[in-house]
């Protein structure tokens, strides 16, 4: 890309580690947007390079007056992601909205388009995991929280535009990540990786702990989900800014769900200890929404033609623990 490059949300997680890999390919005319709440968040900006900076509040008022900076490309990482937000005008207005808004300005100005979706769109799964982006197909889901629902309301937008030949970006794509984890997550707080949080207390010697099941048939600590390495996630970015052709929406997960438990004793392996963990009940307030398996699909991904590979759970744990999180300094 010659063009300058936009991204949002570029002092949080997915995208501080965006802008660390742009720059990695020589792109310092990077324009990064967030709101920097969090000293933790101005720490995944100190090693970054970027042509200038703009609180999100003011981008967006540059928006809606038409002065926001020309850029080639648009990546839109910036929403909220807390499961538990329940103020839905917020979030329409902060995760749909400005996603819709975003979209229209790369239409007019001829940008390429790369949105997040989420995971969360899926619900409780029990319409399967397939990033099959129809409108007839998307209808079926039904988002456990507002959080997934304000993902999921832009996901059927594009969809519909989609299959009425309605005009879209020249190059766009949503992606739904799963449980991505890694470097420069640390300012989320109780949206952290369970890796993170947990890191800190057992390196001390405190044991883990963990939920115990109660769905039958489930173990405790046996609960599954696709944990996909940040870098991993990073690698599909880069694969769309080579492929401007690929249009659609697609997972971003390993396509291999596997349990807390594994994670925490890949965990204890780095550490070079014994796994030690303790299960307890779960909350009774989330026990009937909890997710106790989520899994990608990647097919969609493989049929665009994407052929990376994913870094095994054990291998990424290892990186993320002794590259990062057993260091003083654990930000990119």
């Amino acid at each position: 890309m010659s063009h300058p490059i936009i991204v949002t949300g570029g002092a949080g997680f997915i995208g501080s580690n965006l802008v660390a890999a742009l720059n990695r390919r020589g792109h310092r005319d990077v324009v990064v947007v967030d709101h920097l709440d969090a000293d933790a968040k101005r720490r995944n900006l100190e090693r970054l390079h970027y042509a200038a900076y703009y609180d999100k509040a003011e981008f967006r008022e540059m928006l809606r007056a038409g002065r926001a900076p020309l850029a080639g490309a648009v990546f839109h990482l910036g929403a909220c992601s807390s499961t538990t937000e329940t103020d839905e005008g917020y979030l329409r207005d902060n995760n749909t909205r400005y996603t819709q808004d975003l979209c229209e300005w790369s239409l007019r100005h001829g940008a390429r388009f790369i949105y997040a979706s989420s995971a969360a769109t899926y619900g409780d799964g029990g319409h399967g995991f397939s990033d099959d982006w129809s409108p007839a197909h998307l209808s079926k889901l039904h988002p456990m929280n507002l959080y997934g629902w304000s993902k999921h309301q832009f996901d059927i937008v594009v969809a519909e535009r989609h299959v009425k030949k309605q005009k879209l970006p020249p190059h766009w794509a949503g992606l739904k990540f799963f449980n991505v984890y890694g470097p420069n997550e640390y300012h989320k707080g109780h949206m952290m990786s369970v890796l993170a949080k947990v890191f800190d207390s057992a390196k001390a010697g405190a044991p883990v702990k963990l939920f115990k099941s109660h769905k039958e048939g489930i173990a405790d600590g046996d609960q599954r989900r696709d944990f996909i390495y940040v870098d991993d996630a990073i690698a599909v970015l880069r694969w769309l800014i080579d492929t401007p052709s690929v249009n659609g929406v697609f997972n971003v997960g390993t396509g291999k769900a596997e349990s807390f438990r594994d994670m925490i004793g890949a965990m204890f392996k780095a550490l070079k200890r014994e796994p030690d963990i303790d299960y307890i009940d779960m909350p009774e307030a989330i026990r009937g929404q909890y997710q106790y398996f989520t899994q990608a699909r990647v097919e969609n991904l493989r049929r665009a033609g994407y052929n990376g590979g994913f870094t095994p759970l054990e291998d990424a744990v290892g990186e993320y623990v002794t590259g990062y999180l057993d260091r003083a300094d654990r930000y990119r």
